[in-house]
Order: C-alpha cells, then structure tokens, then sequence
C-alpha cells in the first residue's frame, strides 16, 4: 500500500491528528481538510481506470461527502470561517465522490484545484 493509501485510510478510520477525528469533535481545521482532500484527489487519480474500489474507500467517500455536510450545518457546529468556505469544501467532498465513483473528474485534465 502506497504511503499516500496508508494516510487515507488512516483519515478516513478519523486516526489521531486527522481531519475527520477533529471534525467529530466539533473543530473544523483548515489545513487538516486541505491534507484530506488532497489524499482523495490522489486516490481518484490512482484508481483512473479500474472499476472497483476497496470498501474502506468507498465508506470515506461517502461519508466525506454526505455525513460531513450535515454534520457541519447544524446550528451548534462552530464555524470560524466564513459561509463560502464551508459551502466551497462540501462540494469540493461532493465533486471528489462524483470522480471517485464515476471514474471521470467533472473537471478538463488540466484543472487546477483551488486551495480552500
């Protein structure tokens, strides 16, 4: 397993010091998310061509991508930065969901990604 595999699976099972670990405990941090979503666009870029996908990857997936939006927009969820952020990361999560599942980003091959 490639080390970039590794660390996605360990973001996804919310390992200590990852993204979704703090996200379930109600702090949303930046550079965390930055970390995640570069590790998915990785995974996608990996799998370009194969048609299955390890179940572990498909539950992160998923829950990035569906979980995370409701999780964040409940009215108690601290959200220090601003509305456009947030809105921009979920469909960021969902954009990524898409082209892991469907095999094909929604983007030309020579998108550049947007920090958040």
């Amino acid at each position: 397993m490639s080390h970039d595999r590794e660390a996605l699976r360990e973001e996804f099972s919310a390992a200590d010091g990852t993204f979704l670990l703090e996200v379930r405990m109600l702090v949303w941090d930046p550079i965390a998310f930055s970390r995640l979503e570069g590790l998915m666009r990785a995974a996608c870029l990996d799998l370009a061509g194969q048609d299955t996908r390890e179940r572990w990857m498909v539950e992160g997936f998923w829950i990035l991508s569906d979980w995370l939006s409701d999780w964040t927009s409940h009215p108690n969820f601290p959200r220090p930065e601003s509305v456009e952020y947030y809105e921009a990361a979920i469909r960021r999560m969902q954009d990524l969901q898409y082209w892991f599942v469907m095999g094909e980003s929604l983007y030309e091959p020579d998108h550049a990604w947007e920090p958040l």
